[in-house]
């Protein structure tokens, strides 16, 4: 009597849940069993002996947790990042000869040839995703992501990246086989040079509770991995006309930057900044971006 009381109860249960969900693969295979206790995806069937052995119960309870743990993860697709762009020069001009020069008679190239128009330097990324895993409940995460970054340097001098080949002008011992960088011998009304990396940001998020009527505060720090895709030197002149030239310039492939994120509601700032020159020698440019952050 009772092992027919429970396989009733037992198949009561299958059919409300065969008929009220469809299971996914996993939760079809994973069926465990243990005493009287009967496992079935996210349902729980215990069966419950009371005091007299003549007597005994079923209960049915929902496993939540993995559901639970799905909808806490967030996902952020298409994050739009609009800000300025700027390098810090570290470079000791006086050890850079051989890879930057100035035209016979004029002053010595120095860090005044590469200073950027802060108002036409842009950054722009656009991440693919960005992903929050809550550590510690909702209040500690980890946040990671996939996207590319366009950073466009806007010079305001005559300065102007060479791959190989001689100058517009005679320098002693120029070096024709090597990429420099050289104070050109005209103006330009448009001289840029545009950096695209592939980039992986990774960072621990702090936050607050969510609660009604109040904004959430929230602070994010950690790193970004990228991988430079695309470099070029975009130049306009009445002399040249419009000009995209192509070349690795010494840059390096690869980019480390510290990253943060500080948002109020939906409302975020970031910023990063690379501790490492983008120029494999020579020039030693340490590039970093501040703006604002767009997301649903």
């Amino acid at each position: 009597m009772k092992r027919h009381y429970f396989l009733s109860a037992f198949f009561c249960a299958l059919a409300t849940i065969t008929f009220a969900q469809k299971p996914s693969t996993n939760d079809s295979a994973e069926i465990k069993k243990h005493n009287d206790t009967i496992r079935i995806g996210s349902i729980i069937i215990i069966k419950k002996h009371k005091k007299s052995n003549s007597d005994s119960s079923v209960s049915v309870i929902s496993d939540n947790a993995n559901s639970n743990n799905k909808h806490n993860r967030s996902t952020n697709y298409f994050v739009l990042d609009i800000g300025f762009a700027n390098w810090d020069d570290q470079t000791n001009y006086t050890n850079a000869i051989g890879t930057v020069f100035s035209k016979p008679g004029s002053p010595t190239f120095s860090a005044d040839d590469m200073k950027l128009s802060a108002g036409k330097s842009a950054n722009v990324n656009i991440w693919l995703f960005i992903q929050k895993i809550p550590l510690i409940k909702r209040n500690v995460n980890l946040k990671y992501g996939l996207g590319i970054e366009f950073n466009n340097y806007s010079f305001r001098s005559t300065v102007s990246l060479k791959e190989g080949g001689p100058l517009p002008y005679s320098v002693a011992n120029t070096i024709t086989n090597a990429a420099f960088v050289f104070r050109d011998s005209i103006s330009f009304s448009k001289n840029k040079l545009n950096l695209k990396y592939l980039s992986v940001p990774f960072m621990l998020n702090f936050s607050t509770t969510k609660q009604k009527g109040k904004p959430t505060i929230s602070a994010s720090f950690g790193v970004s991995a990228g991988y430079l895709i695309r470099q070029r030197n975009k130049q306009s002149s009445n002399e040249r006309g419009r000009q995209k030239n192509q070349g690795d310039y010494d840059l390096q492939r690869f980019k480390l930057s510290y990253i943060a994120e500080i948002g109020l509601g939906r409302i975020k700032l970031y910023g990063s900044y690379s501790p490492k020159s983008i120029f494999e020698k020579g020039l030693d440019i340490r590039p970093y971006s501040l703006g604002l952050r767009f997301s649903n």
